[in-house]
C-alpha cells in the first residue's frame, strides 16, 4: 500500500524532487514557505506520533473541555470553536513534561508538531461527543422532566442511564469515521477543499513548533492561565451568594427589575463573555436582536390575548399557553434557516462535485508530451511535500468499508434492544443512506467550514417520527433516529477538518484515524460520565427558568410531536406566525447571499436570533459585553487583541467551565451556600420588613 501511495504521487504531480533547484526559485517569488522551515526536521513515522503521553494530556483535556461544552449545552447550546484553546493547552503541557524530561536527561523523543495535531485530534473527537451525544438535545429530550413539559397524549419517555447512555454512544459513534476514509484523497488531495477551521489549526500548530511561535505561544498561555484562574475564584466567589432560588449576581437585574423580568439583565458569567469574544459580532448582535423581538415585543403582546388565544388559567411552562409560542416559533426560524442552508450547501456541494469531476475528465483527456503538465508544475514544494507524506500510509479502502459493515450490524442489532420503539429497519433504512449523507456534510464543510449535522438529524426526526406514527412511539423513535444521523454526518466531517489539518501538519492519515477513534472511544466514557454528574447534581437540570434549563432539549423533542402528531398540537394562530418566522428565515438568508461581502456582513442570522426567544436574552447582554471588550481592545492595539484575543476567551470559558466540577461535588454532597442576595422591588421590600418586624 506505502509503495501505491508513493507511485501515486508521481503520476499525479508528474514530476519527483529531482527539479528542486527550480522550485526555491518559486518559492523566493511565491514567499515563505512552510515545510523549508522545517524540512531539516525529521517526520516520525505514524505509529511515534501516537505517543502514551499524548493520550494522557489528551485524556485530561478532554475531561476539561467535556465540562465546558457540557455547560454551554445544558444553558445556551451556543458552542464555539475551542481548537485554539485545546492545541495551546496541549502545546503547553507536552512543552512542560518534555523540558523537565530533557533537564532530568530522560528526554527520549522531543515534541513534535504531528504529536501536537495529535492530541488537538483527539480532545477535538472526545469532546465534540458531547454535543453530538445529544445531551443537550436529543438524548435528553427522551427524559421524563422533558416529556411533562410537551403536549403529546402519550408522554412516553426513556430516563438518562449511565449504561444505556455508554451503550448507545458506542455503536453509533464510530460509523461516521469509517464512512468518509475512503474518500480523503479525493477531498483534500484532489479537490483541494479549504476546511477552514481545519487549515487554521493547523496553521495555529506550525506557529507553536517555529521559535517565534513558540515564544508567543508561552505569553498566550500565561495570560490563558491568568483569566482561567480569575474565571474560576469568580465562580466560587459568586457560588457564596446562590443559597436560594433567584440568588446570587446571575440573578442581579442590572437593567432594572421590569426589563428583570423580561430577561434582559447582565448575569456576570464569564464564560458568556468569553463566548461574546470568540463568537463573530453579527453572531452576537443577532442573539440580542432575537431576544428583543422576542421577549421585548412579541411575548409581552401574546400575553395580552390571555383568555382568547389560550386559556388564561394555564401552567406557565404549558405548550398550550405562551410557552408554546415561545418554543414552536423558534422552531420555525430554526427550520427555516437550516432547510435553507441545507439546500444551499448542497446545491454547492453537488455543483462543485460536477465541475471537480468534468475538469480532471478534462485533465486527464488532454495528451501529454513531457512528463510535466502546466497544471503540475504550478504545484508548490509544500504541496509535493504534503501530498506525498499523505498518500504514504494509505488506509485500505477493505478496511474502511468492511469496518462499517460489521459496526452497521451491531448498531442495527443493539439499537432496538436500547430503543425498543426504533425497529431495526429504520436503522437499517438510515446506514444505507448515511455514506451518502456523511460524504455530503464532510465536502459541504470543506467548502462552507459549515457543519449541518444538526440538520440532518432534525430530517430524521421528520422522516422516522412520521414513519412510526403516534401509536408505535414515534417521538422516540425519531429522537433515537436523530442520535443515530447526527453521530454519523457530525464524525465525518470532523474526520475530514482533522485529515486537513494532517495534511498541513505532515501528520500521517494513519495517526489521524487511530487518534479520532481513541478519542471518540473516551468520549463515549467521558461525556456520559459528566451529563450523569449534571443530572444527579442538578435536580432542576432541563426546568425552564432553572441555572441549567437545556433549551433543546424541548426544542428537539417538540420537532419530535410536530412529525409525528402534525399541526394539531400548535396553539391557536401559533401556526400562521411559524409560517411568517419560517418564511422570514428563508427571505433574510436570500437577502443575504444577494448582497455583496461588505453588506451581507450586517445581515443578522437567524439561527442565532431564535436561541434566546426559548430562554431570554440575558446571555446576549454577556456575549455583546464580550463582543464590545474585543472592539475596544481591537481599536487600541490591533496586533495584541488577535494576539491574546482568543487566549483571554478561552481562560474566561475554561475557568468557569471547570468550575462546574467542584460546584456539583458539593451540590452531589449536600453542601449549600451560606448567603442568598436577591433583589427585590421597593415596594415588595417593605412588606417584607413589616412581615419581619411583627
Amino acid at each position: 500500500m506505502e509503495d501505491n501511495g508513493r507511485d501515486g504521487i508521481k503520476v499525479e504531480n508528474g514530476y519527483g524532487f529531482e527539479d528542486d533547484h527550480e522550485q526555491k526559485k518559486k518559492e523566493k517569488e511565491e514567499g515563505l514557505s512552510v515545510e523549508r522551515i522545517f524540512e531539516n526536521q525529521e517526520v516520525p513515522s505514524w505509529r511515534n506520533q501516537l505517543t502514551m503521553r499524548a493520550f494522557v494530556v489528551s485524556f485530561v483535556l478532554s475531561i476539561l473541555f467535556t465540562f465546558i461544552v457540557m455547560k454551554l449545552n445544558l444553558t445556551t447550546g451556543i458552542i464555539p470553536s475551542l481548537n485554539v484553546s485545546a492545541g495551546l493547552l496541549g502545546f503547553f503541557f507536552i512543552k512542560t513534561w518534555t523540558k523537565f524530561l530533557e533537564k532530568s536527561g530522560l528526554l527520549k523523543q522531543p515534541f513534535t508538531r504531528q504529536e501536537n495535531t495529535v492530541i488537538q485530534t483527539c480532545v477535538v473527537a472526545s469532546s465534540g461527543i458531547a454535543f453530538s451525544g445529544g445531551f443537550g438535545s436529543y438524548l435528553f429530550g427522551m427524559s421524563e422532566t422533558v416529556a411533562k413539559q410537551t403536549t403529546e397524549e402519550s408522554g412516553a419517555f426513556k430516563n438518562p442511564s449511565l449504561s444505556w447512555m455508554i451503550g448507545f454512544l458506542f455503536v453509533v459513534s464510530f460509523l461516521g469515521l469509517f464512512s468518509v476514509v475512503p474518500l480523503r484523497k479525493i477531498m483534500i488531495v484532489d479537490f483541494k477543499l479549504t476546511y477552514p477551521s481545519g487549515t487554521a489549526t493547523a496553521l495555529l500548530i506550525n506557529s507553536f513548533h517555529t521559535p517565534a511561535g513558540a515564544k508567543l505561544a508561552k505569553k498566550q498561555v500565561r495570560v490563558l492561565g491568568k483569566f482561567f484562574t480569575f474565571s474560576f475564584f469568580w465562580g466560587f466567589f459568586q457560588w457564596f451568594y446562590t443559597a436560594g432560588d433567584g440568588c446570587g449576581f446571575a440573578n442581579f437585574p442590572s437593567l432594572g427589575l421590569k426589563a428583570y423580568e423580561n430577561k434582559f439583565f447582565f448575569d456576570f458569567s464569564a464564560t458568556y463573555v468569553g463566548v461574546g469574544m470568540i463568537c463573530p459580532y453579527i453572531i452576537n448582535i443577532s442573539v440580542l436582536l432575537g431576544g428583543i423581538l422576542s421577549w421585548g415585543l412579541m411575548w409581552p403582546l401574546i400575553d395580552t390575548k390571555k383568555g382568547d388565544w389560550f386559556p388564561a388559567d394555564l401552567k406557565p411552562n404549558s405548550l398550550h399557553g405562551l410557552q408554546g409560542y415561545k418554543v414552536f416559533i423558534a422552531i420555525a426560524l430554526i427550520l427555516g434557516d437550516g432547510l435553507y442552508n441545507f439546500f444551499k450547501v448542497l446545491s454547492q456541494t453537488l455543483a462543485a462535485l460536477f465541475f471537480q469531476l468534468r475538469r480532471r475528465y478534462v485533465t486527464n483527456a488532454l495528451p501529454i508530451a513531457d512528463h510535466s503538465s502546466p497544471e503540475s508544475s504550478r504545484i508548490s514544494y509544500d504541496d509535493q511535500r504534503r501530498t506525498q507524506l499523505f498518500l504514504k500510509d494509505q488506509i485500505p479502502t477493505w478496511f474502511a468499508i468492511a469496518g462499517y459493515v460489521a459496526i452497521a450490524a451491531v448498531s442495527t442489532a443493539t439499537l432496538p434492544h436500547i430503543f425498543h420503539e426504533l425497529k431495526w429497519y429504520y436503522i437499517l433504512v438510515i446506514y444505507i443512506f448515511a455514506p451518502a449523507l456523511a460524504f455530503c456534510n464532510a465536502y459541504g464543510c470543506g467548502l462552507t467550514d459549515w457543519s449541518l449535522a444538526s440538520t440532518y438529524g432534525k430530517l430524521a426526526i421528520f422522516v422516522i417520527g412520521a414513519w412510526a406514527g403516534s401509536t408505535h412511539g414515534g417521538v422516540l423513535a425519531g429522537l433515537a433516529a436523530c442520535g443515530v444521523m447526527m453521530n454519523i454526518v457530525s464524525t465525518a466531517s470532523d474526520l475530514s477538518q482533522d485529515f486537513k489539518t494532517g495534511y498541513l501538519t505532515l501528520s500521517s492519515p494513519r495517526s489521524m484515524f487511530v487518534s479520532q477513534l481513541i478519542g471518540t472511544a473516551m468520549g463515549c466514557i467521558i461525556s456520559p460520565g459528566v451529563f450523569w454528574l449534571f443530572f444527579k447534581a442538578f435536580k432542576d437540570l432541563g426546568t425552564p427558568g432553572s441555572k441549567y434549563p437545556a433549551p433543546y432539549a424541548a426544542v428537539f423533542r417538540n420537532m419530535a410531536i410536530l412529525g409525528v402528531e402534525g399541526f394539531s398540537a400548535l396553539p391557536k394562530n401559533c401556526l400562521y406566525l411559524c409560517y411568517g418566522f419560517f418564511g422570514a428565515a428563508i427571505l433574510i438568508n436570500l437577502i443575504k447571499d444577494s448582497l455583496n461581502k461588505k453588506w451581507a456582513r450586517f445581515i443578522p442570522n437567524p439561527m442565532a436570533m431564535a436561541i434566546p426567544f426559548y430562554i431570554g436574552s440575558y446571555f446576549a447582554i454577556d456575549m455583546c459585553v464580550g463582543s464590545l471588550i474585543l472592539f475596544i481592545w481591537e481599536k487600541i492595539d490591533r496586533a495584541k487583541a488577535d494576539a491574546f484575543g482568543p487566549a483571554v476567551a478561552s481562560g474566561l470559558i475554561c475557568g468557569d467551565g471547570i468550575w462546574t466540577l467542584p460546584s456539583s461535588i458539593l451540590a452531589l454532597a449536600g453542601v449549600k451556600p451560606p448567603i442568598c442576595m436577591k433583589f427585590l422591588s421597593r415596594r415588595t421590600n417593605s412588606k417584607v420588613d413589616a412581615f419581619l418586624g411583627s
